[in-house]
């Protein structure tokens, strides 16, 4: 019979492994490929690039309030090089399609129907959204939407990251 500090090993080994494998993408994390992802839509190359990641769906009101005021920092910092993708996550293409089409959003706005890059990260809550590094680490996360405080947040993080040396 096995001793019960072995089975309290085993037990802890087995309870640890399921929770490694799956972590949620934290800052400081390299954030997944957008390419390996297989979105259905276009997709920037956010490397070397200081860009913001939104995970938004249609029937999401906080997205709705959300992406209006993504496309007002994208106005003012595509010009600075800072990229902007909004991933959907409606599994029907017609909500995800008339939602981006209602907005008129200006940046890329892929679609995750299947679910992988959203399962990958372990998005907690929509919207959420990832500012990466120029070395594609994550550097802030923004859980929900919080109108002009989320906004003046963002707007100070690429400010920092701008100013920071290559």
């Amino acid at each position: 019979m096995p001793s019960p500090k072995f089975i309290f090993l085993l037990g802890a080994l087995a309870f640890a492994l399921p929770a490694a494998a799956s972590a949620q993408i934290k800052t400081g994390d390299v954030f997944p490929s957008l390419a390996a992802a297989q979105l259905v839509g276009a997709v920037p190359d956010l490397a070397g690039k200081i860009a913001v990641v939104d995970f938004f769906a249609s029937w999401c009101a906080p997205c709705k309030a959300s992406l209006p005021v993504y496309a007002k920092v994208h106005a003012d910092y595509a010009v600075k090089g800072v990229v902007i993708v909004a991933v959907g996550i409606d599994e029907a293409a017609a909500l995800h399609d008339a939602f981006v089409k209602k907005l008129a959003l200006p940046f890329p706005t892929p679609n995750d129907r299947a679910h992988k890059l959203v399962s990958v990260v372990q998005v907690p809550t929509m919207p959420t959204s990832y500012v990466l590094g120029r070395d594609g680490r994550v550097r802030y996360i923004h859980v929900g939407f919080h109108g002009a405080d989320s906004e003046k947040a963002l707007r100070q993080q690429l400010d920092t990251l701008l100013a920071e040396k290559n």
